[in-house]
């Protein structure tokens, strides 16, 4: 087998054609209206937007940093401008019930026209009602009252007094009472003179004055019945005085709002509360003609939604998604040391905002806050939204709290979220797919076309008119496209992450900005690029540094067995880079075991796990069909101190196997990546562009010999996008890249020997590299096989041994 021929420089880097592209900078081009490459999730959100079924809320998924924000807000606005603008909500105070405010609706606008005109009623009536109490004519039916039941209690006692004379007793008014006693000569009798009397004459005088006692008790009797018929007609007086005030402050209201029957009712329902209530507008030493704020608090109005100000459906973005910022609350005063609320104090959350349009919610923020995500669900099962309290619902305090009426709830519901989440709710959560029925998911890439080079184009040149960026010639444009493959790891695809677009069309902006250049150029963008590495790149250069200074061994030169440098990448706070492992292998007479140290200590993944096992699955089926495989092999990443997950360096640990096996050097200048399965065959891998770039560059940093290269597999050529460096210097013959198909090619590559071919016996040539490896694996059964013998025999022996002391 002929080792496979090194790539050449075009098949390393696929360039942007600036050729494709018919302006000189984007200045020319129009804006982009619509999300790159989302065509599909476009259509699952005009889907879900206009479908006003039960449960059809939607889940737009894909990592941060694609637009979903932008296209969702975009989509939900269109379709908010066509709809009606929802009703405007109020509380206001339950007169029968006080603990559970009522919920008013009114179109949009009226709410808060409402609040206003019930404000400058109150007003009204803190300064008509005691003007009115305060008047002439009010005081002067008053007195007129009074003086009423004055003359009524002075006739009953002048009559009793005038009817007492004629019959010589005298009533008196002592400090202490009523007295009566009877008169001689005008005159009252003393106690003794009262004695001289015949016995006749004072029996006379005792029936008749307890006669008039009688009479004078019936008159005392009827005091408190005339008091209480005054005090009745002074409240008729007030109430007829207080019902001429509010009544006239009510008719303009009532005229205004008669469209609304339930707000007429509540207008009835505080005029008779006034009447109810008209001690506390009357005016009195205490409070010196002045009214209560609390008589007139419940009287108020709370705004909870005004929709005044919007035009169309809403659409609210809620960023801090807590149980009380999406249901609202109930605000507390600390009075006497108690807290107290009353329906003033309710706030509205972020469904009452959204209310008739649109709520868009970040999925891991709501599910990340407590009791955030259930009241969601139950809002939408309710379709009415119910101000609770949180303390009370877990049982914290156990005071009287409001519960408002809950107000009817139309809209719709947008979580956005990566696919995890998204799995993660559809598979644990039943009432996830009932509420949630649509999914829009984000595509990561689109392919590289020349339709998508012109968006990127187009894209740039929006950005810059938004944000004031200079304009950017072709070749810059070209080199964002370019760069969009990189970050997408395939040349024939474009990665769709505006964010990071955006971010690099900025730099290179600030960039060309430092050099003066009126048009952003190609090298401003590199610039942005390189600078952009250098800024993370601190942790790569100190372990180049420390491969440099010999304290992680890595060889770039000669030969070892049962060594090789595998690629490893790193990535460490949205930075990416690759860098060399050495891997090693030992083989030992054994029972076929292949040992991974890396998982011994629990230091390898599952998934690394499973690339070792299936390097035993390869050499049984290949070497061993025959005589059983008597080999036991350990395999570990040297100078590895954290974890390693990913199967990338199975390809690497065979070689490594094989050659220890074999007893053959390998080429310690190369280094690979690669999957392998068992049968042999090459597998893609990812991080392909930095794992070459991180072995390069530490062999241009030792000195490039023409003899040093990477191999990959063959599957990865149309994901190579390679650095500059790299491309130049596979050009000058300085460096090489391989790529390989079947374990056989990297085995030609590395060990410098030919792989061979297989007889119809499955035999391989003795001269050959697989030849080697089953002559070892052949003498290692032989071996194993004769000491297994020996073995027998000497149990045999001592078994022959202990029958003969048992006969002795």
């Amino acid at each position: 087998m002929t080792p496979p021929a090194p790539l050449t420089p075009d098949q390393l880097y696929t360039p942007c054609d600036v050729a494709q592209f018919v302006f000189d900078t984007t200045s020319e081009l129009d804006d982009l209206t619509e999300i790159i490459g989302q065509t599909r999730a476009l259509e699952a959100v005009r889907f879900g937007v206009g479908m006003r079924r039960e449960g059809y809320n939607l889940y737009v998924m894909g990592p941060p940093g694609m637009g979903k924000h932008s296209l969702v807000r975009q989509s939900l606005g269109e379709k908010a401008a066509q709809l009606p603008t929802p009703d405007d909500w109020c509380y206001v105070h339950n007169f029968e019930q006080p603990h559970r405010p009522k919920a008013l609706r009114l179109p949009p606008g009226w709410g808060a026209r409402l609040r206003l005109d019930i404000s400058h009623f109150i007003e009204e009536l803190a300064a008509a009602l005691p003007a009115a109490f305060d008047g002439e004519e009010y005081r002067a039916g008053i007195e007129a009252m009074e003086g009423a039941l004055k003359e009524r209690e002075q006739h009953a006692f002048d009559a009793l007094a005038a009817d007492a004379l004629a019959h010589d007793v005298k009533l008196f008014r002592t400090p202490s009472g009523f007295a009566f006693a009877p008169l001689r000569n005008n005159e009252a009798l003393s106690p003794a003179e009262y004695e001289t009397l015949p016995q006749e004459e004072q029996q006379r005088l005792e029936r008749l004055i307890g006669g008039f006692q009688e009479r004078l008790r019936e008159v005392l009797e009827h005091i408190p019945q005339w008091r209480r018929e005054t005090r009745e007609e002074v409240k008729q007086l007030n109430r007829k005085t207080a019902r001429g005030v509010v009544d006239q402050l009510l008719v303009d209201l009532k005229r205004t709002y008669n469209p609304f029957p339930a707000l007429l009712a509540h207008l009835e329902e505080i005029r008779d509360d006034v009447l109810e209530n008209i001690k506390d507008f009357v005016k009195t030493e205490e409070s010196e003609g002045e009214v209560h704020p609390s008589t007139l608090h419940r009287y108020q109005v709370n705004l909870l939604v005004d929709n005044s100000q919007t035009r169309g459906a809403p659409v609210i973005y809620l960023d801090h998604p807590t149980f009380m910022n999406l249901v609202g609350r109930a605000e507390h005063l600390a009075q006497m040391g108690t807290l107290i609320t009353d329906f003033t104090l309710l706030k509205s959350g972020a469904l009452h905002q959204a209310n008739g349009g649109y709520l868009m919610v970040d999925a891991h923020k709501l599910l990340t806050q407590p009791f955030a995500w259930d009241g969601l669900k139950r809002t939408l099962y309710a379709h009415q939204v119910r101000i609770e309290s949180l303390e009370k619902m877990v049982s914290l305090v156990s005071t009287v709290s409001l519960e408002p009426e809950p107000i009817p709830l139309d809209l719709k519901v947008v979580l956005l979220g990566d696919r995890f989440i998204y799995y993660l709710l559809h598979e644990y959560d039943p009432d996830f797919a009932e509420l949630f029925k649509v999914a829009a998911d984000f595509e990561e890439e689109i392919p590289r076309a020349q339709e998508s080079a012109l968006l990127y184009a187009r894209l740039i040149a929006t950005l810059a008119r938004k944000e004031g960026l200079k304009p950017f010639d072709r070749q810059a444009v070209a080199r964002v496209v370019e760069h969009g493959a990189r970050l997408a790891e395939d040349a024939d695809r474009l990665t769709t992450h505006m964010r990071s677009i955006a971010d690099l069309v900025r730099e290179a902006d600030y960039w060309g900005s430092e050099s003066g250049h009126p048009i952003i150029l190609a090298a401003d963008v590199q610039r942005a690029i390189d600078k952009q590495s250098y800024r993370n790149s601190r942790l790569r250069e100190h372990l180049q540094e420390e491969i440099e200074r010999g304290a992680i061994l890595i060889a770039t030169q000669g030969g070892g067995v049962g060594q090789i440098n595998a690629l490893s990448v790193l990535e460490l706070g949205g930075y990416r880079f690759g860098h060399p492992t050495r891997i090693t292998a030992t083989v030992h007479i054994g029972d076929g075991d292949v040992v991974d140290i890396e998982r011994e200590v629990e230091l390898g993944g599952p998934l690394h796990s499973k690339g070792v096992l299936i390097l035993s699955g390869f050499i049984s089926s290949r070497y061993a069909r025959h005589h059983p495989l008597s080999l036991s092999a350990h395999l570990v990443f040297e100078q590895s101190y954290g974890g390693v997950e990913g199967d990338s360096a199975s390809l690497a640990e065979l070689v490594a196997l094989l050659s220890a096996i074999a007893e053959l050097p390998i080429r310690q200048e190369l280094a690979i990546t690669g999957s392998v399965n068992q049968k042999g065959e090459v597998q893609p891998i990812g991080g392909v562009n930095e794992k070459v770039e991180g072995f390069f560059d530490l062999c241009a940093a030792r000195g490039l010999t023409g003899q040093q290269g990477v191999i990959i597999p063959y599957a990865n050529l149309r994901h190579l996008m390679l650095k500059a460096s790299v491309v130049e210097a596979v050009r000058a013959g300085q460096f090489a890249l391989y790529a390989v198909q079947r374990v056989d090619e990297a085995l030609a590559l590395l060990l410098a020997m030919e792989p061979g071919e297989p007889d119809s016996e499955g035999l391989w040539p003795t001269e050959s590299i697989n030849g080697r490896i089953q002559q070892q694996l052949t003498e290692m059964s032989l071996i194993k096989q004769r000491f297994g013998e020996r073995d027998h025999r000497d149990e045999e022996q001592e078994e022959g041994l202990a029958a003969e002391g048992e006969r002795g």
